[in-house]
């Protein structure tokens, strides 16, 4: 019915328009002319719900929300796997530590992830020794080492399905890409080896096997750690200040150090983070009766290909994915190459993902600039975030313990950033900011884009996503779009 459909009026842009959000005048201009002449437009409230395998197969614990101040040495907001792991480890290290969720524990991203633990996220390497040396190469090897063992000691006390697997990183045709990246794992001291002809059912030229990975179930594994953490769940954090933070009900929380682990840092401008990074979505398709032996997991190298794992008896199949806001990829893209190598197969589950990408490839973890030394992000885990989320609990325990880490400097915010990558983030945030359509994202007014595909409003620029009538779904934004009910 007409009464229960939902407008977005070009008014509620200039209600951005008006404010330091509107970066450009005539924007501001052109949505105040045609605010009265642009006929309201409605949308139903068909929503399409998915569940990973993970999701449909474990429960996690629940918290009741704040109901009053606290205190705490340590408050972590965000509660997914970085979140999570960065309390247990804080706890384990005897701190004090509080974490706030603002729905419930790993209902973002973490609970739809195909969960491969392996220390080469695609072909990275190489581009680590070409712009950072061979001693940041490594830093970031070991690192990821370091958070692969930590996973396997802490695993080994939790029924989550963990299972040593060798990992394959692919390349469809880039002969000189797999070589390059070959040659500097082997410059590090990385035990990998090349395999000319991989058991595919699609070409490539090569790929290289780094054995002793890991999968599992990353919400048995997380259920696991959270058991006696002082959680609450149901509790967003509206503003940080110095000293603490303010809840969405006016709860004050009191403590020396905030980790912010929210996959993109709600905080709107502090640490630059709008301009720096965006994100991603993409897609996995649970395929039953594939034919297909895996012999492991597989990932192209180049992050344009597909990924493979198994969970029991479904292939989790990965790819088909695209800037968030913008057209591409998407599941009948997935489906169209599940029926090409795996014809006869039976689609099983269907979800989908988001992941933040950072400029050079290396998470953010840290402190957010040079100057705060108590406020700290992990964030920009690419597409790989199941070693880099542990090396963000290990890296923010050891600066809150003051534990001096190697490899902090290769994970921190501040660092220097190329300006190529960088104007061109800028480019592609800007064009959408120019674009005079509604609605505009609350978080910092960009022009939302229409996925027909899974019937949402997503934002281009910094990835925060909408239902069809309105309700917020991805962060950064933290408010639904503001709405009218036509009667």
């Amino acid at each position: 019915m007409l009464a229960e459909k939902l407008s977005f009026r070009l008014h509620d842009y200039a209600d951005y328009a008006d404010s330091w959000l509107a970066i450009s005048p005539v924007i501001c201009y052109t949505a105040r002319c045609m605010r009265s002449s642009i006929a309201d437009t409605y949308y139903g409230r068909v929503v399409i719900i998915m569940q990973s395998v993970f999701t449909k197969t474990y429960e996690m614990p629940r918290f009741a929300p704040l109901a009053d101040d606290a205190t705490a040495r340590v408050l972590v907001i965000g509660g997914g796997i970085a979140g999570i792991l960065t309390a247990r480890l804080l706890a384990d290290a005897g701190v004090d530590v509080l974490l706030c969720e603002a729905e419930r524990l790993c209902s973002g991203q973490t609970g739809n992830t195909t969960a491969k633990i392996t220390v080469a996220p695609g072909f990275l390497y190489a581009d680590l020794l070409r712009r950072g040396g061979k001693e940041a190469a490594k830093m970031f090897y070991q690192a990821q080492t370091a958070a692969l063992q930590q996973y396997r000691r802490m695993a080994g006390r939790i029924d989550c399905d963990f299972e040593t697997q060798p990992f394959f990183a692919y390349a469809a045709a880039d002969h000189r890409a797999l070589g390059q990246e070959l040659a500097a794992l082997s410059e590090i001291g990385a035990k990998a080896r090349f395999v000319s002809r991989p058991d595919l059912p699609f070409e490539t030229v090569g790929a290289i096997c780094l054995p002793d990975q890991a999968q599992f179930h990353p919400l048995r594994f997380l259920g696991g750690l959270v058991k006696d953490l002082r959680i609450c769940e149901k509790t967003p954090i509206r503003s940080v200040f110095k000293g603490g933070a303010e809840t969405a009900s006016g709860h004050l929380i009191w403590a020396d150090h905030i980790v912010i682990a929210t996959h993109f840092p709600f905080l709107r401008l502090h640490g630059a983070f709008a301009v720096k990074m965006h994100q991603e979505r993409s897609y996995v398709l649970a395929l039953e009766q594939t034919g297909f032996d895996g012999g492991g997991m597989w990932a192209d190298g180049l992050g344009k290909g597909v990924s493979m794992r198994y969970f029991k008896d479904q292939l989790l199949l990965g790819g088909a994915g695209h800037r968030t806001g913008v057209r591409g990829g998407g599941y009948e893209v997935l489906r169209q190459l599940a029926e090409q190598y795996f014809p006869g197969s039976h689609v099983a589950a269907r979800y989908a993902a988001q992941d933040c990408m950072t400029l050079d490839g290396v998470p953010y973890i840290g402190a957010f600039t040079a100057r705060d030394a108590r406020l700290y992000a992990i964030t920009g885990f690419g597409k790989w975030g199941m070693c880099s989320s542990m090396v963000g609990a290990m890296l923010i325990r050891d600066m809150v313990i003051e534990r001096k880490s190697p490899w902090a400097e290769v994970f921190a915010p501040w660092r220097p950033m190329a300006p190529l990558p960088l104007l061109k983030n800028i480019g592609a945030v800007l064009k959408h900011y120019l674009r005079p359509t509604a609605p505009r994202c609350n978080h910092l007014g960009s022009a939302l884009r229409w996925n027909a595909q899974e019937r949402s409003w997503d934002c281009p620029c910094h990835g925060s996503r909408f239902s069809e009538s309105g309700e917020l779904i991805d962060a950064p934004a933290l408010h639904d779009l503001r709405s009218r009910k036509v009667k």
